[in-house]
């Protein structure tokens, strides 16, 4: 029997590959999905992004991670779902529609204090007025920023969360005391002269690297390498930002406060009780 070629025979085999490649998809999806599925006891991390492109990447870094994901558009999606039920950690944009990232944080911290949450922003600072309202966000990460950055800092505060007594705790996590500043390791919280001082993860891991050793100067590439353990690029600007926010941040506790000193060409260290 004579083939055909004309226009719906080519129509018909086009159709057919075209089915082909669409089933092979479904099936490496299904792969990929089995391949991810979170085992029973998994946490449950909540993305609140109106940009899909991004929402969609966290989405796939931490299913790769085994977690539980819920993902939302808008802030009114994500209030009715954390009212059936609440996640163990919540990443929110700070300008999703509907209900704010900011009104989010306000309305979780009312029903829970041990949330942990990570905003992020397309601008630095958009969150440094945040930190002045203190909404109790525990981390940020400013727009661009790598998958393995924000995987990074998931880990860190599950990791916070889930903490053993102090008692049991080994030498190197016990609260450590530089004078007038308090350290807590693994609580990830700093008091100077007793009275709080609320800290990112970023910025807490930078003092905890100078304070441990006073007097000593550290180079931005040692604090890159202590603050940024998964090797996340970052540059000198963004250790004197973080350094800025520092300081800041003690001064509105103690306007005396000078322990993080610059070292012109170097770096920075922290001075220690009788320096």
């Amino acid at each position: 029997m004579r083939r055909e070629n004309g226009p719906t025979g080519e129509t018909s085999r086009h159709n057919v590959a075209k089915k082909r490649r669409a089933n092979a998809r479904v099936k490496r999806h299904r792969l990929r999905y089995i391949q991810r599925m979170p085992s029973a006891d998994a946490r449950l991390v909540a993305i609140v992004e109106d940009e899909g492109t991004i929402r969609e990447a966290i989405v796939s870094a931490l299913a790769k991670e085994g977690y539980l994901v819920e993902s939302f558009g808008d802030g009114m999606s994500a209030w009715e779902a954390f009212a059936r039920r609440l996640p163990d950690l919540a990443i929110l944009d700070i300008g999703v529609p509907r209900i704010d990232g900011l009104e989010i944080c306000r309305r979780l911290r009312t029903v829970s204090n041990t949330i942990p949450i990570i905003f992020v922003t397309s601008r630095e600072e958009e969150f440094d007025r945040v930190l002045g309202l203190e909404l109790g966000a525990d981390d940020y990460l400013c727009k661009p920023f790598s998958m393995r950055e924000l995987m990074a800092r998931v880990k860190v505060l599950f990791r916070r969360a889930s903490l053993p007594a102090v008692a049991d705790r080994a030498d190197d996590e016990q609260p450590a005391k530089v004078g007038d500043l308090m350290l807590d390791p693994l609580r990830l919280i700093a008091t100077w002269k007793d009275v709080p001082v609320p800290l990112t993860v970023t910025e807490f891991l930078l003092l905890q690297s100078l304070a441990r050793r006073p007097g000593i100067v550290k180079t931005r590439e040692q604090l890159m390498q202590e603050t940024y353990p998964d090797a996340v690029s970052v540059t000198d600007r963004t250790i004197d930002s973080h350094v800025k926010r520092i300081r800041r941040k003690f001064e509105s506790v103690d306007q005396s406060f000078a322990a993080l000193e610059s070292v012109y060409g170097a770096g920075y260290r922290y001075v220690g009780p009788g320096e």
